[in-house]
């Protein structure tokens, strides 16, 4: 609201300036912008804090059954997830737990998606683990950089809480400086590739907790390959215990995700596998002292309630600065894509912008409380639309569960096997993992979208997940401008009984107009790619007309030269703009034509590229060639050109 008032108050300095009367009524209005009053707080407020609007209109009778069951069902999902991703993170099970705690009662306050379920997500986990696990090693190696307080335990918090401090600090500043445009440049086929990848690298760094095998945490690039490398390396070390476990969990979770698959539309309520198969698998672990009888790795103690908040470590932000960048730009990418995805499906509108000030909060105030970092997470956000959610009330609902955890059961999770938590984030990653048998399928549909997908997944599998993220995006961009630069040109025929012209590669049993030849050039003409649109339109109309000239003053019949055709229509309607050396591009076109008895002519264009060629002179001094040069429909301009055509018959 504010930056529209700022934009009237420019228009009106512009247009008026030098009036008195004007300059005081600007005076007034800029007053009235930023003075402060009790409204203005209210919208302010209300604006900040979404729940002070649709909180007092909650439907008590109406919403309250599905939010509360939704709410009890995530949280039962939620709980063995957040243990399971502290894997990924590099950090203790409780850390989990505060992140998942904070995040969904910050979310409850900040968030404007109904439906979004906001906490730990596994590739976060992940990108934040790297990030951990780096700082740990280079720690280890050298004492001295930093005065620690405590163990390592204590040092991964710290070095976790200020990468998510300082990504929460860059999706504020993305939301107050509106840069949510930068989403734009994270295709579907990227982001997919991107996710794809990633959890290639997930699996990888989860398969030695499924061997029971204690191999180190590769740094740097490559972690696929190496870590595999590993494995194969210290596989007569496999802890059979362990491998006998994974095995039946895998074989039960996937069983419970494949029923939940094929009898969704009958269950009411998700299957709550991972909760059973953790209970069950605790049981078995601390009666049976797997442990102590087959060194079993275990989580340990998980202790209960909350630790003193701590101020994120300044020292360490400087260390991380770049590693937040990525997890800012791919958790703010996910949040607003579901927010948005959900909104549009149930029939409400989100605010984007205020999407990525609350995720920003959600990162910036748990960092004080031993948190990491978060984002919106898919198959929970689906758990929630599909067990009735009617608001984010479900998320204190969701909150409240794992506060229960937290408070009283968190210790009897201490003889848990960590091999089952790896179990439990290998299956959730059935969906990403699928998409590699889409890969036909995506090719016969656009092979462009295929290749960026490909290509960003081999790099977040077989380099990083960073660098990845950073080679996908480029890639993606390349492709963009590629096809810009080498678009097809279509040569076209009219659709038989009608006014209508398409591709005649397309399209069969289209009439070819006599001595008239039409092409449609399907991208914007700007410097990139002018030579390569006079190129293709002389091998499209089979004429050049700088060897046509060649061959007539050769043969000293210029006057008698026949061709062809005598009309060349660009039909400009998928030329979304022209710049200016575009526009000398089609000047000299219509010169060279000219000069060899043909005529060029416009159809369709756009507004913008009509402005441009006006601005231009294009259509000569005051426009006075703009009924020749220019029409807006291809049929009225083969109706010139057959008209033109008469003419010159006649007088010849």
């Amino acid at each position: 609201m504010a930056d529209h008032k700022w934009a009237e108050v420019g228009h009106l300095q512009r247009r008026v300036r030098g009036s008195p009367d004007m300059r005081q009524a600007i005076r007034t209005r800029m007053k009235k912008s930023v003075s402060c009053s009790v409204a203005r707080l209210k919208e302010a407020l209300t604006g900040f804090f979404p729940v002070l609007l649709w909180l007092p209109k909650y439907k008590l009778k109406e919403y309250v059954w599905g939010d509360v069951m939704s709410g009890l069902i995530v949280g039962i999902i939620l709980v063995p997830q957040a243990i399971a991703y502290c894997l990924l993170a590099g950090l203790e099970p409780i850390y989990g737990l505060y992140t998942s705690f904070y995040a969904n009662i910050i979310y409850f306050l900040m968030g404007t998606s109904k439906h979004v379920s906001v906490g730990i997500f596994s590739l976060m986990s992940l990108m934040v683990g790297q990030v951990v696990d780096r700082e740990v090693f280079l720690a280890g190696f050298d004492m001295g950089v930093y005065e620690l307080e405590c163990g390592k335990e204590c040092y991964a918090i710290s070095v976790a809480a200020a990468l998510t401090f300082l990504a929460g600090v860059y999706q504020v500043l993305m939301a107050l400086l509106r840069l949510g445009f930068v989403s734009v440049y994270l295709s579907a086929p990227m982001l997919d590739g991107f996710a794809t990848g990633a959890s290639v690298t997930i699996l990888t760094v989860q398969a030695k907790y499924l061997l029971g095998l204690k191999i180190p945490r590769h740094q740097g690039c490559g972690t696929v390959i190496v870590t595999w490398i590993n494995i194969f390396k210290a596989i007569h070390k496999t802890n059979f215990c362990d491998m006998i476990t994974s095995t039946i969990c895998i074989a039960v979770l996937v069983s419970g995700k494949e029923l939940q698959d094929r009898f969704k539309d009958r269950l009411k309520i998700p299957l709550p596998t991972e909760l059973v198969v953790v209970a069950v698998a605790t049981l078995v672990s601390h009666f049976a002292d797997l442990n102590g009888q087959y060194s079993s790795s275990i989580s340990g103690a998980i202790p209960t309630g909350f630790i003193p908040p701590k101020v994120p470590s300044v020292e360490l932000m400087p260390r991380v600065a770049l590693d937040a960048i990525p997890l800012a730009v791919i958790s703010f990418a996910f949040t607003v894509s579901l927010s948005e995805m959900f909104a549009k499906k149930n029939g409400y509108t989100v605010r984007p912008n205020q999407e990525m000030m609350a995720i920003g909060f959600c990162n910036i105030i748990p960092s004080f409380f031993h948190c990491f970092t978060t984002s919106a997470a898919l198959a929970k956000t689906m758990v929630k639309d599909s067990t009735g959610c009617q608001t984010q009330v479900s998320s204190v609902v969701s909150a409240f569960v794992v506060l229960l955890i937290l408070l009283v059961f968190a210790p009897f999770f201490y003889a848990l096997q960590k091999c089952v938590l790896a179990c439990i984030i290998i299956v959730s990653l059935r969906g990403a993992l699928r998409k590699f048998c889409d890969v036909p399928r995506q090719w016969r549909i656009n092979k462009v979208d295929c290749i960026v997908w490909m290509v960003t997944m081999s790099a977040s599998a077989l380099l990083s997940v960073e660098l990845g993220l950073l080679v996908g995006v480029v890639f993606s961009m390349l492709c963009v401008v590629f096809q810009t630069q080498k678009p097809k040109v279509a040569l076209m025929g009219q659709i038989q009984g009608s006014n209508h012209y398409e591709d005649i590669e397309e399209y069969n049993d289209l009439l070819t107009v006599p001595k008239v030849r039409i092409v449609r050039f399907q991208a914007p003409l700007y410097y990139a790619n002018k030579d390569y649109f006079l190129t293709s339109l002389y091998k499209a109309v089979d004429l050049e007309p700088v060897i046509e000239i060649s061959k007539m003053k050769k043969a000293e019949k210029k006057a008698k030269i026949e061709l062809d055709f005598h009309t060349l229509i660009l039909d400009c309607s998928s030329m979304p703009f022209i710049d200016t050396t575009g526009m000398v591009t089609l000047k000299g076109l219509v010169k060279d034509y000219g000069e060899v008895g043909v005529r060029v002519v416009l159809a369709c264009c756009q507004p913008s590229v009509i402005d441009a060629l006006k601005r231009g002179s294009f259509f000569g001094v005051a426009d006075k060639d703009i009924h020749t040069l220019f029409f807006h429909t291809v049929h009225s301009a083969v109706l010139f050109a057959q008209d033109k055509a008469g003419d010159r018959d006649s007088e010849v």
